[in-house]
């Protein structure tokens, strides 16, 4: 059996690298379907994006590869997340003044990894074989 690899890139997700790092430890080095199931119960707005990205990188293993893939098998290889673009903005402060403050976005890279399905064909043909 080979081990086949996915990947997703999110990038533009409105929440600090800081706070959506927490939520991507969370699911780090598990299989996917565990990770979905933590994601969607955990309450930080990061987890949306996070699952999204995993979810991304599953179906991107699924449909992309040349060979089937067993779900059961698919784990998540890396997850980071990276600052993404910063935005500034102003905010008015007393006496006419602006007081500059950015805008932080970050960017979620998720890898998965899946192992091929083992095919049974071979089985029932020397099964064919014996009964005869």
């Amino acid at each position: 059996m080979t081990t086949h690899f996915a990947h997703a890139y999110e990038k533009g997700i409105d929440s600090q690298p800081r706070k959506t790092s927490v939520v991507a430890s969370l699911v780090r080095d598990r299989y996917v379907s565990d990770a979905v199931v933590i994601l969607e119960n955990t309450p930080r707005r990061a987890a949306r994006a996070v699952l999204k990205a995993v979810e991304s990188a599953n179906a991107n293993l699924i449909n992309n590869s040349k060979v089937s893939i067993d779900p059961k098998t698919i784990r998540i290889a890396r997850i980071f997340v990276t600052s993404g673009t910063r935005m500034r903005r102003y905010v008015p402060a007393s006496r006419g003044r602006a007081l500059p403050y950015e805008k932080i976005s970050s960017n979620i890279f998720v890898e998965v990894a899946g192992e091929e399905k083992v095919k049974k064909a071979a089985e029932k043909v020397e099964a064919k074989k014996e009964n005869k």
